[in-house]
Order: structure tokens, then C-alpha cells, then sequence
């Protein structure tokens, strides 16, 4: 069974078992479960389920594994024939979520 969830204007494709990084839960801590209440489609063997734009009575339910840091960007401005450069690096922070159960 798989699901399409949205979260933070994000879309993600989840599996039971799968490892998902998601915009930072500041409130949550390692360990506690978390709830996705906008399931876009869920499908199984041979039916999928598609909403409109959600599907009435779906959710995912998570565990929250920890915060993680992505990889750095860095953004870099230059004026010619100025001498004048910015470079500006930036890490954007994750939650780990494991998809414990796809409720359908």
C-alpha cells in the first residue's frame, strides 16, 4: 500500500517503512508519533483512491526520529570589474519521519 501525502505544500510519495525528511516540526521531539491528515491518493494491488482533493478518512501515522541538517546552498553575487562578492551559505533543518501505518 503507498500514499501521496501533502505537507507544507509538499508532496511525498510514502511507503510503509519508508524514511521521509519533512520541513522542521520544532514542537515535536524523537520518538513522538505524527499524524498526516492530507492524503492526496492511496493506492493498494489494483485500486487507488483519489481525492478531491483529499481522501475522506485517510491518514498516515509517523515516528519522528530526530532533526537532521540538509546540505549546505550557498549563494554567491558578484559585481564585475567591482571587487565586489557575496557568498552566502545556508542549511536548511529537517525532521526524519518513519511511516509507521497508512490508514485508508
Amino acid at each position: 500500500m503507498y500514499a501521496i501525502i501533502n505537507d507544507s505544500n509538499q508532496q511525498s510519495t510514502v511507503r510503509a517503512g519508508d524514511v521521509i525528511l519533512c520541513d522542521l516540526k520544532s514542537d515535536s521531539q524523537a520518538g513522538e508519533t505524527i499524524i498526516f491528515d492530507q492524503v492526496l491518493l492511496v493506492g493498494d494491488e489494483g485500486t487507488v483512491k483519489v481525492g478531491q482533493p483529499t481522501v475522506e478518512g485517510a491518514s498516515v501515522v509517523g515516528e519522528v526520529l530526530g532533526e537532521v541538517k540538509g546540505p549546505k546552498l550557498i549563494a554567491f553575487r558578484f559585481k564585475r570589474r567591482k571587487n565586489v562578492r557575496v557568498k552566502r551559505g545556508h542549511r536548511q533543518r529537517y525532521t526524519r519521519v518513519r511511516i509507521t501505518e497508512i490508514k485508508a
